[in-house]
């Protein structure tokens, strides 16, 4: 088992548990925040959690599109794909700064290399595997945050991301040649 899922796991174990103040400041709605009981280490931890598992996606795409493995078109998908990545890291990274926080520090690529056994990656499709099993992950913990939210925008924040995550899955797998998940509500099980 990689390594690489331990921190999904400790996510979808502890994400759930999320504050209305973590995601509405991550939302970028600090008025909403105010006036909310939270436990703040918490929420850090957490975002930390998620930024961590950003800065993972990050990489994983770098390695990827480094490898010379993908074809053009593929190329530049997964290049916008890393785009949406930083884009979220930079949304938790801001967030955990507002919360009094210290942003998770991204690792070496070398290091994400060995946990992702980038050596074992010898085709494109192999690359874009790799990109989806870790996608579909970040969905699955992304989902894991919205039910026991009562504030809607808040919970639109987590779904957003878990629609980005999910979007991604979804190409990466049909790119695989894969089928569409055959039951219904597949996603966040």
């Amino acid at each position: 088992m990689s390594t690489s899922l331990d921190p999904r796991r400790a996510f979808l174990r502890t994400g759930a548990t999320l504050s209305a103040v973590g995601l509405a400041m991550l939302a970028g709605r600090p008025a909403l925040a105010q006036g909310m009981k939270a436990d703040v280490a918490k929420d850090v931890d957490i975002l930390n959690i998620a930024l961590g598992l950003e800065h993972e996606a990050i990489n994983a795409y770098q390695l990827g599109a480094g490898s010379g493995l993908l074809q053009k078109p593929v190329l530049d998908v997964a290049v916008q794909f890393q785009g949406h990545h930083k884009a979220h890291r930079d949304a938790l990274a801001a967030t955990i700064r507002q919360l009094g926080g210290q942003p998770v520090a991204e690792k070496k690529l070398d290091e994400y290399a060995t946990n992702l056994k980038a050596d074992s990656l010898k085709s494109q499709a192999d690359v874009l595997s790799l990109a989806a099993r870790l996608e579909l992950g970040a969905t699955n913990a992304y989902l894991s945050v919205i039910p026991p939210l009562s504030d809607r925008a808040l919970a639109q924040v987590a779904a957003r991301l878990a629609a980005d995550e999910t979007m991604h899955f979804t190409v990466l797998s049909s790119a695989l040649g894969r089928p569409l998940p055959a039951n219904a509500l597949s996603f966040g099980a």
